[in-house]
Formats: structure tokens, C-alpha cells, sequence
């Protein structure tokens, strides 16, 4: 495990870090093409053995975690690896409830990295940190099809011209028990009915070519067969589907902050006021060691959490779950302000990573379930003991 820890770190340091400037300069020029940097390095990821790591199959969460952690340290670094949102998620599902059909069809050129995906959950007409309000339908329609319609937005992947596959959540079952009315299917972007009708911004930040849509859905026919496990059990999915996914954002996270902490110290080392280094200003010092007791924290809080995943199970580590995923954004967000901070103006400039990475970081508050609803549950479960 020690030595795949070194042959990441190996790899950031001589072909992510170096080619970061490359990457968002060729972005730059054509927003919504695919980076040719990020397709130049795939094949020496996947020579070096560095693909698709997060499968169960290769590695644990507990083991996986460390090595998620290195790949957050640059934005662009997870797709290299063929380990990046939503299509971990995505291909987590299909090879834990597709059909051998579904696999066969989908999941093997994610794995091979020679299509996207994305995720159609949220909708912006209801409040869909309670997903139960999902209003999007899926209607039978003959005894082999379906029809779906509804409205999704912040389907992050939709605008990557490589996207050809979304996974679909809508009312499939009205009258059962409010956690069974909900399933999910697969639907191919280029189904007649699937509209792409904006892109959103995060901040200002488009996020191309990935982005993040706003999308409609009109009469759009797919077969049965595209339906996962079955109807009324998309909470069944949703839920297989989020627990690693939240780890892996966390894990994340915390490798942002990592290097936003390193950047912070490299600069006011470098930086004089007042007649002596900022190093040597006491805010400045305070910030730092906060800043390292806070990314400890939550690194030593999300490896339990993986840990628990991979002994217990994803149900007994729930709550776990839900406070690795309260933290490590909220961390990550202070040790970055504090980044920022030390930076002065050239932080908010797209000079340096720190504000982009701050603004990427502030929608996990929200992306797979917000803190609220965390913090929710794992006051009930604290409740129950009591």
C-alpha cells in the first residue's frame, strides 16, 4: 500500500503539478472541449497501474481513502486516474445493481474511460435535500418502455461532449410508502426528449468541460430493461450509491487543504511586512497550527469512517459518514480562507489555486445532502443511545 502511495505522490509531482498551467490554458481556449492534457496523461495513469482505484475490487475505502486524499490536491488530477465524480458513483452502481447487459453496455467504457456519465437526482422546483419531494416521473408506457419526464439541474458531467449516459431518478411508484416510490434508470443523453437548456455556474466558475446542467426531460422513451434493481428501490441505489462517494469527496477535501497549508506557508515565508517575514506574525502562526490540527482531525475522523465502511458496513457506518461529511468541507473552507488570507489579493486571483479550490469545496456544504440534513441524523442516532 506505502509503495501506491509513493507512485501517486511520484506522478503529481512529475506529470499533475507541471501540467496544470497546460490544462487550463488549453480550457481556456475552447471551454468545452476535452482537455487534451488530462487525455495526454490518462494512458501513462493506466500504464503505471494508477486506474480506476477506487473499485471495491482494487482497494478498500480504508485503503482507497489515502490515495483520494493525494488526488484532491489538484482539480484535475482525479480524471487522470479515471477516478473522478460522478462516474465512480455511477460505475459504484452499475457494478453493484446493474444487469450483465447494463455492464456490458455501460460500465465497461467508463471503466475504459471512453465515455462520461452523469447523475440526475436534484430538481430545482422542490427542495430536494429531502429527495422523497422528487417530482420528476416515470410512467410505464407499453409493457417494455417507460416514459420520463421532470426537470433536473446541477447534473455535474452533462456537459462534457463525452457524457452519453445518465442514471435517472424519478417517481416511479406515487401510492407506496414515500421511501419506495422513487427508482432509477438509465438513460442515453442522446434519447429524443433529453434537452440540455443551460449550464450553471458555481460562483462564476462554469467548471468546462465538465459543468454542471440544467436539464429537461420531455417524453423521453427508454426501455424497461435500462431500470436498476427494480421499481421503488432508487433510495435502495441512492443510498449504495452516496456512502463511498461521500468518503471520497471528504478525502478530497482534506488533500485541498493539505495543499492550501503548504501554500500558506510558502508564502509568508517568502513575504515581508512590518519589517520581518509574515512567518513570524502571530495570526499567521495561530492560523497555521489551527489549521493542521483541523486537517488531523478530520483526516483521523474520515479514516474511521472508511474504516467502519469496509468492517461494518456502509448502514452501521452512517453516522460516521454523515460527520466526515459535515467537517471535511467546512474544514477544508477555513483552511483555504485562511490560505487566501495570507496570500492577500493574489488569492482571490486566479494566480493560485486557492480561490477556485474554495469555491469547488462550498458546493459539498450542499452536494450529497447538505449539512443540515447530516447533522439531523446523526443528532438522531446520538438520541437513540440516550
Amino acid at each position: 500500500m506505502s509503495d501506491l502511495r509513493q507512485q501517486l505522490l511520484a506522478f503529481m509531482d512529475e506529470h499533475v503539478y507541471p501540467n496544470e498551467s497546460r490544462h487550463y490554458a488549453a480550457i481556456e481556449q475552447n471551454r468545452w472541449a476535452v482537455s487534451p492534457i488530462i487525455e495526454e496523461l490518462k494512458p501513462l495513469a493506466r500504464a503505471a497501474g494508477l486506474w480506476n482505484l477506487f473499485l471495491p475490487e482494487n482497494l478498500s475505502n480504508a485503503h482507497y481513502a489515502p490515495l483520494c486524499e493525494i488526488m484532491g490536491r489538484s482539480i484535475m488530477a482525479p480524471e487522470i486516474f479515471n477516478c473522478s465524480a460522478p462516474d465512480t458513483g455511477n460505475m459504484e452502481v452499475l457494478a453493484r445493481y446493474g444487469s450483465i447487459e447494463q455492464k456490458d453496455h455501460w460500465l465497461k467504457p467508463l471503466l475504459n474511460a471512453e465515455i462520461r456519465s452523469c447523475f440526475a437526482m436534484t430538481e430545482p422546483a422542490v427542495a430536494s435535500s429531502d429527495a422523497t419531494n422528487i417530482q420528476a416521473s416515470i410512467t410505464p408506457d407499453g409493457p417494455d418502455h417507460y416514459l420520463l419526464n421532470g426537470r433536473k439541474w446541477w447534473t455535474s458531467g452533462a456537459g462534457d461532449p463525452r457524457c452519453r449516459l445518465a442514471i435517472f431518478m424519478g417517481k416511479s411508484n406515487p401510492s407506496a410508502p414515500p421511501h419506495q416510490q422513487q427508482s432509477m434508470i438509465l438513460v442515453p443523453m442522446d434519447t429524443p426528449g433529453v434537452r440540455i437548456e443551460r449550464m450553471l455556474t458555481v460562483f462564476g466558475y462554469d467548471h468546462a468541460p465538465h459543468g454542471h446542467a440544467e436539464i429537461s426531460f420531455t417524453d423521453v422513451r427508454v426501455p424497461a430493461s435500462n431500470l436498476l434493481l427494480g421499481e421503488g428501490r432508487g433510495f435502495e441505489v441512492a443510498q449504495g450509491r452516496l456512502g463511498p462517494g461521500r468518503m471520497h469527496h471528504c478525502m478530497r477535501c482534506i488533500g485541498a487543504a493539505e495543499r492550501a497549508l503548504e501554500a500558506m506557508c510558502a508564502r509568508v515565508k517568502s513575504r515581508i511586512a512590518f519589517g520581518k517575514p509574515l512567518a513570524e506574525q502571530g495570526t499567521i502562526r495561530a492560523d497555521i497550527a489551527q489549521s493542521r490540527i483541523e486537517i488531523d482531525q478530520a483526516r483521523l475522523l474520515t479514516m474511521k469512517a472508511a474504516e467502519m465502511m469496509d468492517t461494518a458496513g456502509n448502514k452501521a457506518a452512517r453516522a460516521e459518514i454523515a460527520m466526515i461529511k459535515v467537517v471535511a468541507p467546512n474544514v477544508a473552507l477555513r483552511v483555504l480562507d485562511r490560505a487566501i488570507q495570507a496570500h492577500g489579493a493574489a488569492g482571490v486571483s486566479q494566480d493560485f489555486f486557492l480561490s477556485s479550490a474554495w469555491a469547488n469545496i462550498r458546493t459539498l456544504r450542499l452536494a450529497d445532502g447538505p449539512d443540515e440534513v447530516h447533522l439531523e441524523s446523526i443528532a438522531k442516532l446520538e438520541l437513540r443511545k440516550a
